[in-house]
């Protein structure tokens, strides 16, 4: 009798042990590589802060299942991103992964991600080798790199632009960001600066563009460096020369360190926070009242965005997150509802939608901040992806 209650006991514990050991395997983990430290970081803040607010309106759970969100800072190095990957696929099992702000890490760690048919869903960098040759069914990008800057160069063709100095960072983003531009832009390019991946100082910069006496300058030069960039220009002496930008050059992190000088700059983006539906006015409130009334830039829509497209995919597969097809066909067919709006992925998991045109000015409350002026581009596909062959 006592060997059976033994027995009974045992059977229990392992009964509960394996019970324990499946829903704990049923948990889902997300790995999210941060740029809170290195290049990138002021834009790193800005993601963090869009997947806190996400995490904090699903309740921590993806699709109503326990879910758990492994945030680590790899400081913009993709040599770190690839070992901290590494440590996520190994270490942790993680079922979908997103984070990086820079290009150079998101083509750092796309292979092992895509050989261990884990999904990569990009918080920001869209790179071109992505949306071509190199696409890849775990691949979901928010957007194109060259595409802000083809809607920039329209702008630049319908403002009279003839001559323009182009100027951005000498790493993979920088050059699809000036290619695109130029890809739409009907003027002359005076001059094409490539400047070093964190440069803060740009006397020489601005020396060469000054001589240049362009039309106007083009710049990608994102966080810090934008910043400097622009409080360099103006102080010396080139506030009358007109600057566009893609959005990532003049977003809140920039405006609100910068100030009056950036007034009147034009940027084109995918998204801005005065874009007119229920889905994108629900997430500004509740930024700027969860971050002390500051509005959320890009990159803290795009994070946001980004879990909740997470969401409704496992949503959507009933919690089965193991059958990957499925997985992946739901999030080919997103159902959440994007800040952006409506938009739809092209063959090579890159989105077609519109772009529109900001322009820094202040709000009601006298806030600088970017203002919607209207759409560049509609429903548009980015360049490359006729070299996909998914």
């Amino acid at each position: 009798m006592l060997q059976m209650k033994k027995l009974s006991v045992a059977l229990a514990l392992c009964g509960a042990a394996a019970l324990n050991a499946t829903a704990h395997a049923a948990d889902i983990k997300v790995g999210i590589a941060l740029d809170l430290s290195g290049p990138f970081s002021a834009l790193g803040a800005e993601a963090r802060d869009g997947f806190e607010l996400a995490i904090e309106k699903l309740g921590g759970k993806l699709g109503g299942q326990p879910a758990e969100f492994i945030r680590n800072d790899f400081g913009g190095n993709p040599e770190q991103a690839n070992q901290l990957v590494a440590r996520f696929l190994q270490r942790d099992g993680i079922h979908f992964f997103t984070g990086p702000i820079g290009s150079n890490a998101a083509l750092a760690v796309g292979p092992a991600l895509f050989a261990a048919k884990v999904p990569y869903l990009s918080a920001n960098p869209g790179p071109s080798a992505y949306a071509g040759e190199k696409c890849n069914p775990y691949f979901f990008a928010q957007y194109q790199n060259d595409t802000y800057d083809e809607a920039a160069g329209k702008v630049a063709n319908e403002k009279g632009y003839q001559n323009v100095v182009l100027i951005a960072p000498n790493y993979p983003a920088g050059k699809d960001h000036l290619n695109g531009f130029k890809r739409l832009y009907k003027g002359g390019v005076k001059d094409e600066i490539y400047t070093k991946l964190g440069q803060i100082d740009y006397a020489a910069e601005i020396a060469q563009i000054r001589a240049a006496k362009p039309d106007a300058v083009f710049f990608f030069l994102p966080g810090a460096m934008g910043i400097n960039f622009v409080k360099q220009f103006v102080g010396g002496g080139l506030k009358d020369v007109p600057l566009i930008a893609p959005g990532f050059s003049a977003d809140e992190d920039v405006i609100q360190a910068v100030g009056e000088p950036m007034l009147g700059v034009l940027n084109t983006a995918h998204w801005t926070h005065d874009l007119q539906n229920p889905a994108n006015a629900e997430f500004v409130a509740a930024f700027r009242q969860k971050y002390a009334g500051r509005y959320p830039s890009v990159y803290a829509a795009m994070a946001y965005d980004t879990l909740m497209a997470m969401d409704a995919a496992v949503r959507d597969v009933g919690g089965k997150i193991d059958d990957r097809e499925a997985v992946l066909k739901a999030l080919k067919n997103p159902s959440f509802k994007s800040l952006r709006g409506e938009f739809q992925y092209g063959a090579n998991n890159f989105p077609v939608q519109n772009y529109y045109l900001r322009e820094v000015g202040k709000d009601a409350e006298g806030r600088i901040t970017n203002k919607l002026v209207g759409t560049t581009l509609e429903k548009h596909q980015d360049a490359y992806v006729g070299a996909c062959k998914m």
